[in-house]
């Protein structure tokens, strides 16, 4: 069962359809209409604009002619170039666009079933989390009788025409597409999430273990049904579309349509003096201007090859506008790369995905004020919603994404179609429940580039622990929702923190409700006990307040071991310790190394201190070998941490 399926403008598209066919009519949208209005928001397109039908400008109309990658597509007097690079990137998947175009074999013109056809078709997109199903006709813009928007170069093909119409109406207008990127249109179409790769920050050329690292993700990502497409910068406007040295055009969008790690056989390696090929296949999805470099096709290690190697290789092409290119070539020849994950199927039954919608809002009590504004507003950056996940191991990639709601619809009230936003990510204690409220020892893990832009994304290898991740707006005080999502190969357990503190209730009153609350980040600890030289120790922490506590991650084969470890405890009073406990992991029975007893009360230093550990028994049992070294904060108001 696919998920829940939202209908925009609630137009059903088999209850029109039939109704029309019943009234021997053809469909005509009452909700965009074939007017001014559905193109511009203020202004006439220059020229007649005349709105027709497929078969009344050309011969046997099809919506699909072969499959949707095998003809070029343009964009047309007034296209957008963004939108034909998506197209291209779409028709890479059949799973994706059978999904977009659904059962388009039933929506198919049928030249023996006229009398069925009523020019009304459906399409589906991913908006803001929820799958859409956007109804449109089949009346189409031209100007002397050529559609104006993207065109297949099949002149019988309408897909990728009406697709667009369909896109037009559910943002408000053929305008409304101006401005958007490629992967924002990608990511509207398919449910992707994605990943803006800066090929020169990476230094793919210079360091061999990140480029095939790089392969690998690509790999992976794509054989999982992800898209991915890559372009190159031009440096000034004059520049766009220029032809580099080996045929490629800068600020062009080409797509991935095939990656492949290549093992040689004995002949070809002694051609090539490698075991190995790491290659990839692109498209220019006008189907030119190809790649003249090593492995085009009047190359010299294209002509090494034999037809059948060709084939035993995996190395063929099937379409006008596709090249091959080494990962070497790829990383030194393109500036950026869009990654679109594909997140919409679990794993096994492992979600990889997260996601929450939420709002920023405004409200004259701060702890129910939602809207703090940047990092800048250091007074009311926690005032904006809180979200914690959790990375259950060490150096796994976490992508964050966020999307603010798009305005484009309200463009003609003269809102601006994107705020700036941004959010910022934290490192805070291992057992958090309840909101940030001042910023004492968590680290601060990653910030996203603040920008006008629809969506804003981090990707970081991130350290066991728990994060908190704080969405904002640029300025303060303004309102609007958004959607945050989290893609990780491991759970993360994504949630919102809503509670300042914790909440009244019998269980509290009877057993005491907290007055106190403390922070507490262990550092290190060192020079700790070793029996003979050559032991081995695997120290870990256990962080104790009554009845709950905290486990470090254990550190391997080191008496002076860095924990950077936090955790946070609500107390009735100060006369229940904090306890930090330091053990060597065994194989067997784990050794207790010492502890350290704490008051930890809200008058206490809060500077950094280190003591020596001791036994068992209090502040005052005996001393052992090693010292801790730990930060501790306390205050008896529950809100300030």
């Amino acid at each position: 069962m696919g998920p829940p399926l939202k209908l925009f403008k609630n137009q059903k598209y088999q209850e029109l359809k039939q109704e029309c066919i019943r009234d021997g009519r053809l469909f005509c949208d009452p909700t965009f209409l074939p007017e001014n209005d559905s193109l511009f928001y203020n202004r006439l397109l220059p020229g007649k604009v005349v709105w027709k039908r497929p078969q009344d400008i050309c011969d046997d109309p099809r919506l699909i002619v072969g499959n949707v990658s095998s003809h070029q597509l343009t964009q047309g007097r007034l296209g957008h170039k963004p939108m034909v690079s998506a197209f291209s990137c779409l028709a890479v998947q059949e799973s994706h666009w059978t999904k977009t175009i659904p059962n388009h074999k039933e929506q198919e013109w049928d030249p023996r079933k006229l009398d069925k056809y009523a020019g009304i078709f459906r399409f589906r997109f991913w908006h803001f989390g929820e799958w859409t199903e956007v109804v449109v006709d089949d009346l189409l813009p031209t100007i002397n009788g050529d559609l104006v928007f993207s065109f297949s170069t099949s002149m019988n093909e309408f897909w990728n025409a009406l697709l667009e119409k369909a896109y037009a109406k559910l943002l408000g207008c053929y305008e409304a597409l101006d401005g958007l990127t490629t992967t924002d249109i990608i990511v509207d179409f398919t449910g992707t999430l994605a990943e803006t790769v800066d090929m020169q920050k990476g230094r793919y050329t210079e360091l061999v273990e990140e480029k095939y690292k790089l392969f690998g993700e690509l790999y992976k990502t794509f054989t999982k049904g992800g898209l991915i497409c890559c372009s190159i910068e031009f440096p000034s406007q004059e520049e766009q579309e220029v032809e580099t040295d080996w045929g490629l055009l800068k600020g062009h969008t080409y797509t991935m349509t095939d990656i492949r790690k290549i093992r040689l056989g004995e002949r070809l390696v002694e051609v090539f003096s490698t075991e190995k090929l790491y290659m990839i296949r692109l498209r220019n999805p006008l189907g030119r201007q190809e790649w003249s470099g090593p492995w085009s096709e009047i190359s010299e290690e294209w002509q090494q090859l034999t037809a059948a190697d060709r084939k035993n290789l995996g190395l063929v092409m099937s379409d006008d506008g596709e090249f091959w290119m080494s990962l070497e070539d790829f990383c030194r020849n393109f500036h950026e790369l869009n990654v679109c994950r594909n997140v919409n199927n679990p794993i096994f039954g492992r979600k990889e995905l997260e996601s929450v919608v939420g709002c920023w809002t405004v409200d004259d009590d701060p702890l129910m004020n939602r809207s703090g504004g940047c990092y800048n507003n250091r007074d009311t950056f926690l005032q904006n919603p809180q979200y914690i996940f959790t990375v259950p191991e060490d150096g796994h990639k976490v992508i964050m994404s966020l999307q603010q709601k798009d305005l484009r619809t309200y463009r003609r009230m003269g809102r601006p179609d994107n705020y700036i936003i941004g959010f910022e990510l934290f490192k805070v204690e291992m057992n958090r429940k309840f909101r940030l409220h001042h910023l004492y020892i968590q680290e601060r893990a990653g910030t996203s580039t603040y920008i006008d832009t629809r969506t804003v994304f981090l990707s970081k290898y991130l350290k066991k622990g728990n994060y908190v991740l704080v969405p904002t707006m640029f300025q303060h005080g303004r309102t609007s929702e958004f959607l945050l999502r989290i893609f990780s190969e491991v759970p993360v357990q994504l949630r919102e923190l809503t509670l300042d503190m914790p909440k009244m209730s019998c269980w509290n009153l009877a057993r005491g409700y907290p007055k106190v609350v403390t922070q507490i980040t262990v550092h290190c600890a060192e020079g700790l006990e070793k029996k003979y030289a050559n032991e081995t120790v695997n120290p870990y922490l256990v962080i104790k307040c009554g009845k709950e506590e905290v486990r470090s991650p254990v550190q391997k084969n080191t008496v002076h071991a860095i924990f950077d470890t936090q955790a946070i405890f609500y107390r009735r009073t100060t006369d229940i310790p904090i306890i930090v406990q330091v053990w060597n992991r065994r194989k067997f029975c784990d050794q207790f190394l010492g502890q350290v007893t704490l008051d930890a009360d809200p008058s206490d230093c809060r500077d950094l201190k280190s003591l020596y550990l001791r036994k068992k028994g209090g502040p005052t049992a005996k001393v052992k070998q090693g010292h801790i070294s730990f930060k501790v904060i306390s205050s008896d108001d529950l809100t300030e941490l």
